[in-house]
């Protein structure tokens, strides 16, 4: 048997370890690759210069909106920006902080990870959701809470299926929407209250990370909610507010799902189930329900943090995303060289395209 990468395991599922020595091999090529050409996995100037850039541009165009006066269309297009600026901040800073890969020293990461905190939700939490849950158990229906969209959206084939998922691949998009709404107003506090959180045993929260949760919170609701309706008034805070949540949300949503919820991936049932093997180890599996997508395209890497590397990144998450495009070329190579697949779509459009089919098809099986 292979342990999961991360120290907590669900019991009721196991990784079966077959007679390869794949993931091996792999990762001695990768050390291999930065002991060669003496460099850090951690991030580099690369990584500063997007910290600078996203970070400052988003806080310029806060302080716009709040000091500069403006026709109601310019500070609408600033208000999605806003929200587009912080789905970066997301993608480049604040994932590479929380996986401790931003950075060689703990302190810098944990700093950085606060970014989180800044957008609205909470580090803590997501390092459980996302860190320990879904880079463990990745497309594992029961466990996996990205996939866990049920009844309103059907991802895996095991998931209950209703009349309405006919026309779930159209009506995800104002849900996509709204995710980054409900998930900093409800859904946090839902979780922050809850006894048991995605069906795995988490770590319990600190003295001191309840109070950051509580204090940050308190802080974003004056930033976002407070101040700018003593400025605006209510209804032009609304209407910047939704917008700002709304290019949040459809960014977020729709760049997390090219990655898992696609048709070229695995998924695997342990819904209502005692035990659950997996007939694969832990790095097979990354690979069987993990995609990568416009791998070529700098823009998008760029942009989007390299989360267009998710197989890189699932299988080496303390490896900062710069490095992504080095390691991609390793990784293909290794997986021809052990017959392994490697799911990769062309481009962006591709990918999406296959979202949609994937919603479309399931909605109907």
């Amino acid at each position: 048997m292979r342990p999961s990468p991360l120290h907590h395991a669900l019991a009721t599922v196991q990784f079966s370890r077959p007679g390869s020595d794949f993931f091996q091999s792999l990762r001695n090529s990768v050390h291999a690759y930065f002991e060669s050409n003496k460099i850090s996995q951690t991030g580099d100037y690369r990584l500063y210069i997007k910290t600078l850039f996203f970070c400052l541009s988003g806080l310029a165009i806060y302080i716009s909106l709040l000091t500069v006066a403006m026709p109601w269309w310019v500070a609408l297009i600033l208000a999605g920006t806003l929200g587009l600026f912080q789905a970066f901040i997301g993608f480049n800073v604040m994932h590479d902080a929380c996986h401790g890969s931003y950075s060689s020293k703990h302190k810098i990461n944990n700093f950085l990870a606060l970014s989180m905190n800044v957008l609205g939700s909470d580090a803590f939490m997501w390092k459980q959701k996302h860190n320990l849950v879904h880079h463990t158990y990745t497309n594992i229906d029961g466990i996996d809470d990205d996939i866990q969209k049920a009844p309103l959206i059907r991802m895996a084939p095991s998931q209950p299926k209703f009349w309405a998922h006919r026309f779930q691949f159209i009506y995800v998009v104002p849900l996509y929407a709204v995710s980054s709404f409900f998930w900093i107003l409800l859904k946090d506090f839902q979780e922050y209250f809850s006894v048991k959180k995605y069906a795995v045993k988490v770590d319990k929260m600190s003295t001191m990370e309840h109070v950051t949760f509580w204090v940050s919170k308190s802080l974003y609701m004056f930033f976002y909610i407070v101040l700018p309706i003593l400025v605006w008034g209510w209804l032009p805070w609304f209407i910047g507010f939704l917008t700002m949540h709304i290019t949040l949300g459809l960014t977020l949503s729709l760049v997390f799902q090219l990655a898992h919820v696609v048709e070229n991936v695995e998924f695997h049932d342990a819904r209502d189930k005692e035990h659950t093997l997996v007939e694969t180890e832990w790095a097979i599996h990354q690979l069987k329900t993990t995609s990568d997508f416009a791998v070529d395209n700098k823009f998008v890497s760029w942009f989007l943090g390299g989360l267009n590397f998710q197989v890189e990144h699932h299988l080496f998450p303390r490896i900062s995303h710069v490095h992504y495009p080095a390691i991609q070329k390793i990784v293909k190579e290794t997986c021809e060289k052990y017959g392994v697949e490697y799911h990769s779509y062309k481009n962006t459009r591709l990918a999406m395209a296959s979202h949609f089919r994937h919603l479309y098809n399931l909605g109907r099986k």
